[in-house]
């Protein structure tokens, strides 16, 4: 019976305690440690622009560009944390807020998370952007210090939304007397910028830092940094870290997917009720990251390149391989069933591109002879299901 599993876990996993793990939020990605190894440069630079916030000044805007898991939302959180408890023995009045707009995903929800960080309440719905916003403006006159918002995965919102809230965030200063606020932008996008409205783009980027991504020695440094604190002693030897850090830093240095994999390999560990993790236990682990973040991808993506997805499914089922014409095809048929305006043609080949790009389907260009070059299309046999149960329509 249901209920008999359900016991059967709890007895196992709750009541005893764990012979691996000492405190798994460590290894958690959204836990920010007391120092960072090898981001004293980049914690510098930031420190160093958002310092003149403590003697009352408006510091510059900063955009952040990174790909994914090089530290990035780790340095900007711990600088302004560190900003913020430094104010008060200075007489400085700081707060900051920090939104991640890719889960904080409206224009609302956005303007109302950030009004939140002081103090404001503001309901789930109900009333106007507009009104938010001025009360923002409003709570921002009455407090009269200086406000550092930072926005993370910017370019997802901008896509989303439009940078018009990204306009009135960079010109709010010209409204305010008594109040400044200073803006962070974080993106994985290096060709974010070029798609903003130019005043944005001039005004939010004022200051530039680029996160490199980590070699495999630094994310053994991050690694060995966490595990000595979330695993007890022993169970987790060097050999493990190395084989975690090399795994990740053929991934662009992600130290996110590294911490990820050992925190995986740690639970499987304690599911099987081993003494110590193995390197079975990381490839394990690995396979469930890499199922995970497929579906985590295909689930979030926007309308029409589920549309497309759906189609090379399709496409799949009845022949394997198809081709960009193909799969064109194919989509516009099902975007008019489910009467939707399709997209042009070389829309949907971009899109076929960036799902390439982030490992959802493999697109090879062959050549046709004297009939030119074309893309042979297929997705992963083994993806196949994971993608076509994250795409439901």
């Amino acid at each position: 019976m249901v209920s008999d599993i359900i016991d059967e876990i709890i007895e196992s996993r709750l009541k005893k305690k764990s012979k691996i793990f000492m405190n798994k939020e460590i290894l958690h990605p959204d836990y920010i440690p007391e120092t960072l190894p090898h981001r004293e440069k980049e914690i510098r630079k930031l420190a160093e622009i958002l310092v003149v916030a403590l003697k009352g000044e408006r510091p510059s805007n900063v955009l952040i560009y990174g790909l994914t898991g090089t530290g990035k939302t780790a340095v900007a959180k711990y600088v302004t944390k560190r900003l913020a408890e430094k104010a008060p023995t200075l007489n400085a009045r700081l707060l900051h807020a920090y939104v991640n707009t890719r889960k904080v995903d409206t224009t609302y929800r956005v303007i109302a998370s950030i009004a939140s960080s002081l103090g404001l309440r503001i309901p789930s719905t109900g009333i106007a952007i507009s009104e938010v916003y001025r009360r923002y403006i409003k709570a921002l006159e009455n407090w009269g210090g200086l406000h550092i918002v930072v926005l993370d995965e910017i370019d997802y919102y901008v896509k989303r939304e439009g940078d018009d809230l990204l306009y009135k965030l960079v010109r709010i200063n010209e409204e305010l007397e008594k109040a400044r606020v200073a803006i962070i932008g974080i993106t994985n996008d290096i060709n974010f910028v070029e798609n903003l409205d130019p005043r944005v783009r001039s005004s939010l980027g004022e200051e530039e830092i680029v996160f490199p991504p980590y070699d495999a020695e630094q994310l053994y440094d991050i690694l060995k940094q966490r595990a000595d604190k979330a695993f007890y002693p022993g169970v987790v030897s060097s050999r493990i870290i190395s084989y975690c850090a090399a795994l990740a830093a053929r991934e662009h240095g992600d130290a996110r997917r590294a911490l990820d994999l050992l925190r995986v390999a740690g639970e499987i560990a304690e599911r099987e009720g081993a003494n110590v993790v193995t390197i079975e236990h990381v490839k394990k682990a690995q396979i469930e990251l890499e199922e995970g973040r497929i579906y985590q991808a295909a689930s979030t993506l926007p309308l029409h390149p589920k549309l497309v997805l759906k189609a090379i499914i399709e496409l799949m089922k009845e022949k394997g391989t198809s081709t960009t014409g193909e799969v064109y095809n194919k989509y516009f048929k099902i975007a008019l069933e489910y009467g939707i305006e399709p997209l042009t043609q070389r829309r949907i080949s971009e899109i076929i591109t960036q799902l390439d790009m982030i490992g959802l389907i493999n697109a090879v260009v062959v050549s046709r002879g004297r009939h030119g070059k074309t893309k042979l299309i297929k997705i992963n046999s083994e993806l196949l299901d994971i993608i076509e149960g994250a795409i439901k329509l």
